[in-house]
């Protein structure tokens, strides 16, 4: 009997499919073009294993940026525990210019699996929003944030860092120089200041 579509996965295929999706965030971000069969060796699985996971390269790109960006998002409600609401949502902005700009290899791979597949059609897109609504909303619960601050408000602020060339050796301060200006705007008229 084939196991059900929502079933977990066992232990050791999670951990095969944990292997595959790190070998490969590492290869395609190296090249666009890296084989599946790379891929496939540098995880340690075999090729029937790969394929019994991702059934084709689109499908293994989609899933890595699922992955990646859900780490990102995850890391909200981590870093409201331990800072400050401002503080967090600062430092997750950081987070998110690091994976922005150390995953920009990823692109060429993403393009030729979107184009393949017709559109990216908000992959990864919920759960960013949730993660900037959960800081959004403890920073107008702290006082923290002007208040009204919606999550396009923010994605519409934070844009300019896709404009920001991720090959360039100023990249980093530019990142630091665009959020800080984009923290002391989402500051500006907040009710704790």
């Amino acid at each position: 009997m084939a196991p059900a579509e929502d079933a977990p996965l066992r232990s050791d295929a999670q951990h095969n499919r944990e292997r595959i999706l790190e070998a490969a965030l590492e290869e395609l971000t190296r090249s666009a073009d890296a084989p599946l069969s790379t891929i496939a060796k540098k995880a340690g699985v075999g090729q029937g294993t790969l394929y019994r996971n991702f059934p084709n390269r689109e499908a293994l790109v989609l899933e890595v940026y699922r992955y990646e960006v859900q780490q990102v998002a995850d890391s909200a409600s981590q870093l409201l525990r331990s800072h400050a609401p401002d503080d967090a949502l600062r430092e997750w902005m950081n987070r998110l210019a690091q994976y922005a700009m150390a995953k920009a290899g990823l692109a060429d791979a993403m393009r030729q699996a979107t184009s393949a597949q017709g559109c990216l059609a908000g992959v990864g897109h919920g759960s960013v929003t949730s993660a900037v609504t959960l800081l959004l909303e403890a920073n107008e619960e702290a006082g923290t944030l002007r208040p009204g601050v919606t999550p396009d408000d923010f994605m519409l602020a934070i844009a300019g860092l896709w404009q920001i060339n991720p090959h360039g050796a100023d990249w980093q301060s530019r990142a630091e120089r665009l959020l800080d200006l984009v923290m002391d705007g989402l500051r500006a008229g907040a009710p704790g200041a």
